[in-house]
């Protein structure tokens, strides 16, 4: 099943939910990779200097990982394409435009921000913003 393509669709369509939790960015060391099936990262990336992990800031405390923010996640939930134009821009423009950074990961069936702790309410009431006004960036 393919996802929404149509801009104008998905913004009028999503639903932003915040994920429970706590959540930061933080790296493992090449030698530490066969511990990814017990970490059980909500999102892994792996790059030139070494492996992205998202996973919980508890279990980041709990194992002595250093990171440098926390972040809660945000759900788009309307499917949207990865051949979709546009979503990304249009979220990373709403939330620059009240102070707000976006760490965004495009999965298979929907799009997850992730914003600062302290910015979780005001992005999502952001992204709801979308709805209330249409398709308007």
């Amino acid at each position: 099943m393919s996802g929404i393509t149509d801009l104008d669709i998905l913004l009028k369509n999503m639903e932003p939910n915040l994920r429970e939790g706590d959540y930061v960015f933080c790296t493992l060391n090449t030698h530490e990779y066969d511990l990814i099936p017990e970490i059980k990262p909500l999102a892994i990336f792996l790059e030139d200097e070494g492996m992205t992990l998202v996973i919980s800031k508890e279990l980041a405390e709990q194992r002595g990982y250093d990171y440098s923010s926390v972040f809660k996640a945000i759900t788009l939930t309307v499917h949207s394409s990865l051949d979709a134009v546009g979503l990304t821009a249009a979220v990373s423009t709403k939330l620059a435009s009240k102070n707000i950074s976006a760490n965004v990961i495009a999965a298979y069936y929907h799009d997850h921000i992730f914003v600062q702790s302290a910015n979780a309410e005001s992005a999502l009431s952001a992204l709801k913003e979308f709805k209330l006004m249409g398709s308007e960036i």
